[in-house]
């Protein structure tokens, strides 16, 4: 299949056009200006809950806003340009920054211009390809900061899927006392052995949890979260449910054990570093944190750019991996130690 137009003075973009529709269009791409750079991408990533709620057009009207990505166009529902992951090379803008690899908190897109301010370098170790999960584990780093998690801690993480699994590759590096993922697919427990974590399908779940985590998105999930944490214990809810009504059984386990459930959500550096650390900081973290291997484990197949439209659907639906890649013409290669993209080799 033909790849988009690659003119150096146009891009081509993904967008959606409505519900569970969207196209590719070209557009304009400017010259950098002072401080700016031009990237050319070499991968995206499809983060499954937020982007399926927004190919179906299930963003919420009063929290439009607050749910915009740093440099969407258009407003939702549609049409809109969206999406947050991804990873390119720096073709022209400032020296420190010309030839090297780097995260942009960008929509799906084959080039564009940004401030150099927003591109974070990737460290030393870290396969662009894989680069793409800096969203969901950045997420993770922020969850981690606003619940606290303590030394021989009981903790489970309930829903594995892009978010979870993220939290529960980030917690098995701390000194627990037990941390257990859980899911109602039984696959899942194949990705829990991958990251050394321990795995329960929700009714074997261990109880009397000092910290709950829930990334199922699902009123089942949640009130189980709520039966496997222990007295006075916390709940801490990733889930974003779009538009959906979801029950929250609070006359049970939730009153009578005294129970909290507090929702982090990414747009904000958690509270309790809020003053010390900034959005850059925390993404420069999740950057150098997924020099661990075990997150291989969490990317899909590679879909082809200029097949997206006809795989929105498809990837929404999961199946393999967590995290669907999107792969754009042009050469890549493997990091080097300076960060940098080789041409492919023969």
């Amino acid at each position: 299949m033909a790849h988009p137009h690659t003119d150096p003075d146009l891009a081509t973009a993904y967008w959606t056009t409505g519900p569970c529709r969207g196209e590719l269009r070209r557009e304009e791409l400017p010259a950098p200006g002072e401080g700016e750079a031009r990237v050319r991408a070499l991968y995206s990533g499809h983060s499954r809950g937020t982007e399926s709620l927004v190919h179906a057009g299930r963003v919420p009207d009063r929290v439009a806003d607050i749910m915009e990505a740093p440099h969407q166009a258009g407003h939702f529902p549609a049409p809109v340009k969206y999406g947050y992951l991804s990873v390119g090379v720096v073709e022209e803008g400032p020296a420190e920054l010309a030839g090297r690899t780097v995260f942009c908190l960008y929509p799906h897109q084959d080039r564009y211009v940004v401030p150099a301010a927003d591109l974070v370098p990737l460290p030393e170790g870290v396969p662009p390809r894989r680069a793409v999960l800096a969203g969901a584990v950045e997420t993770a780093v922020n969850a981690l900061w606003e619940a606290g998690p303590r030394i021989g801690d009981r903790v489970a993480v309930v829903g594995c899927g892009l978010i979870g699994a993220s939290v529960a590759a980030l917690l098995r590096r701390f000194p627990l006392g037990r941390l257990e993922a859980v899911d109602s697919d039984p696959s899942k427990a194949h990705l829990a052995a991958a990251l050394g974590v321990d795995f329960a399908l929700p009714q074997d779940a261990a109880e009397d949890c000092d910290l709950v985590f829930h990334a199922s998105a699902s009123a089942a999930g949640l009130a189980r979260c709520l039966e496997i944490a222990g007295d006075d214990g916390e709940v801490i809810e990733l889930s974003w449910y779009g538009d959906g009504e979801v029950a929250v059984p609070l006359g049970a386990d939730f009153h009578a054990r005294r129970l909290s459930l507090r929702a982090s959500q990414v747009g904000q550096v958690a509270t309790p570093r809020r003053h010390r650390r900034t959005t850059r900081d925390r993404l420069r973290l999740a950057l150098e944190l997924l020099a661990d291997d075990a997150f291989e484990a969490f990317l899909g197949p590679e879909t082809d750019f200029a097949d997206l439209p006809a795989a929105m659907d498809r990837l929404g639906q999961g199946g393999e991996g967590l995290c669907g890649v999107i792969r754009y013409p042009g050469p890549r290669g493997p990091d080097t130690k300076e960060g940098h993209v080789q041409p492919d080799r023969p």
